[in-house]
């Protein structure tokens, strides 16, 4: 049996999380940590203050995060110095956030971190790279949409599909929106979309003259994302300590 912990238990995505670990035969959910305390199936949530004590109270297996990135940071650390494997899908992490992250993490514990867990968007991405290996010379746009509460723009999935395209591409300039006379260049245009339960949509668009190509992907329901880190903590189990990726979790 796998013990599992959820922080952010009491959001829309830690509470999907806490069902269905709860409904598995082979996982158990021993409880969460939050902005403030709670219940979740059953289970207590403790305040993410004392998330130090809960970890070596409860000894989970694996933490799954799904937070914000200033707590994430803290709950990453936490769960290394614990010795609790992680499934990170968290956004919005700043480059020195994503560099202490990798310090708790490697030779510690083993943690798969991905901006996003759904076994769609993986292929999403991998159909992206090939798309811009062979239509380098089209005009590229990204646009992505998710509900109005989201804090992070664009979307940690919209930013992993820029990395993408910029190690096929090399480092394009990013236009985010446009507005007044501006005549398009060899540039990507980013479009943001936020409003109300979008649960996420991200599309690549590679025009040509007299084609357009447009590769897709649509969320309707963040069970998607749930049930995509709860395969990843299955697999992330007892693996050596280092971050690994969804791809190399679904075998990409």
């Amino acid at each position: 049996m796998v013990k599992i912990a959820v922080s952010g238990a009491l959001g829309r995505m830690g509470t999907t999380i806490g069902r269905i670990v709860d409904e598995a035969p082979d996982l158990e959910l021993v409880g969460g940590v939050d902005v403030k305390e709670g219940t979740l199936f059953g289970t207590r949530v403790v305040p993410s203050t004392e998330i130090d004590a809960f970890l070596k109270e409860k000894r989970p297996d694996i933490l799954i995060d799904f937070t914000v990135a200033a707590a994430a940071v803290e709950n990453v650390r936490a769960a290394a110095g614990n010795n609790v494997a992680l499934v990170v899908g968290t956004t919005g992490f700043s480059p020195e956030q994503r560099e202490v992250i990798r310090g708790a993490v490697e030779g510690n514990v083993p943690a798969v971190i991905s901006s996003n867990f759904s076994v769609g968007v993986n292929i999403f991405w991998k159909l992206v790279r090939e798309a811009a290996h062979e239509l380098g010379d089209y005009d590229i746009e990204v646009t992505e949409a998710h509900h109005r509460y989201k804090k992070d723009a664009p979307s940690g999935t919209a930013k992993t599909i820029l990395e993408i395209l910029d190690q096929e591409l090399g480092g394009r300039e990013k236009v985010y929106g446009r507005v007044g006379e501006t005549e398009r260049k060899d540039e990507i245009g980013v479009h943001v979309v936020r409003g109300g339960d979008i649960v996420g949509d991200h599309s690549v668009l590679f025009a040509g003259n007299f084609e357009c190509i447009e590769i897709s992907h649509r969320a309707y329901d963040r069970a998607v994302f749930a049930q995509g880190a709860v395969r990843a903590a299955r697999w992330v189990a007892g693996r050596e300590p280092r971050i690994y990726t969804m791809q190399e979790v679904l075998g990409l």
